[in-house]
């Protein structure tokens, strides 16, 4: 007897439809069997698109044509409708990495297994990250590794690789701002969303497109769709930054350069060590995760920054380790006041809200005590005044779910969302998924 047929007779035993339908669904992500109707019937073969429909909005380079990394992995079916999504990454990792990690044939790849699950899917990198990072000036920018924070110019990060001593003060940085913003954000999201719209594959292939994001995307997606509700079919946040107590307006003058401490410099730098020590605080269950991942991951983030690769420590004599550079951001817009103020309905009602999170997520979760940084996934459920809004928190998982055991759950709970808002039957409500694959209901 296979797992779903044992599934339906055990349904048959039990009167109330709600819990029976959730065993179920929790018995179908526990033994990995997916609806027939969504299982992969070919490879899908990437297809690179550089978008320079843009004018960059960014202060170090406004008014230079924006070079936007977009990945498509078309994975329609004949005569299909087509159902497009874009995927955005979040603060640091680029979104190759997050999205469609090229590790053991895609396993982890969760653009992949949406497009095998017949999605026309879009993957894209905002200026600075990635591989965005080609126009001119912010190439000029971005490459020259005194502009960064004088914390990170120091033995074994930068020195002796890229630099040989500290860089001069002044002038230290060179480029002494913050880079992106919230506004140059939107504005990029806007020109892929418009690509995709009409350009890809002509005009009106499609009116609205399904918007996912991990961690920070939040910050661009639930702006953006407050703002284009007639482009966004739906959203789904994963592990989303929801600040409750967030910067509220755009400043009076861009680029931020006070305090010099947090807005100075417009590149942090992240080493494998501190990615690697980040992501172990979260690790609490067994096999939480691949042994060999973090190498895998780090890899791949590497693959995607030419440059950045070739800085920082010594693995091998010769073979930098690498570092992660990451776009030194001041966002705005997204805070309770933000979503309690949208009197029009659009979170939750105009466009239905998924947001899913791991219950040992530690950076999205953080202590009321921090003020700004304070952040809370549970707060922007609460802070939705729409009636179609879904959250599920996932045992035994963390702020990377999209390389931890439970990646297969992300991708299928993302695939029901797409095809019909719903997940295991569900338009509304807070949810637990324990490790035994049961559904619970929060209340």
């Amino acid at each position: 007897m296979n797992p779903l047929e044992t599934a339906f007779l055990l349904m048959a035993s039990f009167r109330n439809w709600q819990t029976s339908k959730w065993l179920v669904a929790a018995l179908v992500l526990s033994v990995g069997v997916v609806p027939t109707e969504i299982q992969a019937e070919t490879a899908t073969t990437p297809t690179d698109y550089t978008v320079t429909s843009h004018t960059s909005t960014i202060p170090a380079n406004n008014h230079e044509q924006a070079q936007l990394f977009v990945r498509e992995l078309d994975g329609t079916h004949g005569s299909a409708q087509r159902k497009a999504v874009l995927m955005l990454h979040g603060r640091s990792v680029p979104a190759l990495a997050g999205f469609d990690l090229d590790y053991d044939h895609g396993k982890y790849s969760w653009a992949g297994d949406l497009a095998q699950a017949g999605f026309d899917v879009f993957v894209m990198d905002l200026q600075g990250s990635g591989k965005s990072r080609s126009s001119p000036l912010l190439k000029a920018v971005m490459e020259d590794p005194c502009n960064t924070s004088a914390l990170q110019q120091i033995d074994g990060v930068l020195i002796p690789n890229p630099l040989s001593a500290a860089c001069p003060a002044p002038p230290n940085p060179n480029y002494p701002h913050q880079l992106n913003n919230s506004q140059s954000d939107w504005d990029e999201l806007d020109a892929v969303v418009e690509f995709i719209r009409n350009k890809v594959h002509g005009q009106g292939y499609v009116q609205k497109v399904t918007l996912i994001g991990w961690s920070a995307a939040a910050f661009q997606i639930g702006p953006y769709t407050l703002q284009h509700p007639d482009k966004v079919e739906s959203i789904l946040l994963n592990a989303p930054v929801f600040p409750p107590n967030g910067i509220t307006s755009r400043p009076a003058t861009l680029p931020v350069s006070d305090p010099t401490a947090q807005y100075g410099f417009p590149m942090n730098i992240t080493t494998k060590d501190a990615f690697e020590n980040t992501w172990k605080t979260e690790q609490h269950c067994p096999r939480q995760r691949d042994d060999n991942i973090v190498d895998v991951v780090w890899k791949a983030i590497m693959d995607n920054d030419e440059k950045g690769k070739t800085w920082g420590p010594d693995e091998k004599p010769g073979q930098p380790q690498g570092v992660m550079r990451v776009r030194n951001s001041y966002w705005w817009g997204w805070n309770s006041a933000t979503v309690l103020g949208d009197v029009n309905g659009v979170l939750g009602e105009t466009v239905p809200v998924l947001i899913v999170y791991g219950d040992l997520d530690t950076q999205a979760n953080t202590s009321p005590d921090l003020g700004r940084r304070y952040f809370s996934v549970p707060a922007l459920y609460k802070a939705i005044l729409g009636q179609k809004k879904l959250m599920f928190r996932i045992a035994c998982t963390g702020h990377s779910m999209v390389w931890e055991r439970k990646y297969k759950v992300l991708h299928q709970m993302s695939e029901q969302w797409i095809r019909q808002t719903k997940v295991f039957d569900l338009t509304s409500g807070s949810f637990f998924r324990n490790e035994e694959g049961s559904i619970e209901i929060v209340e």
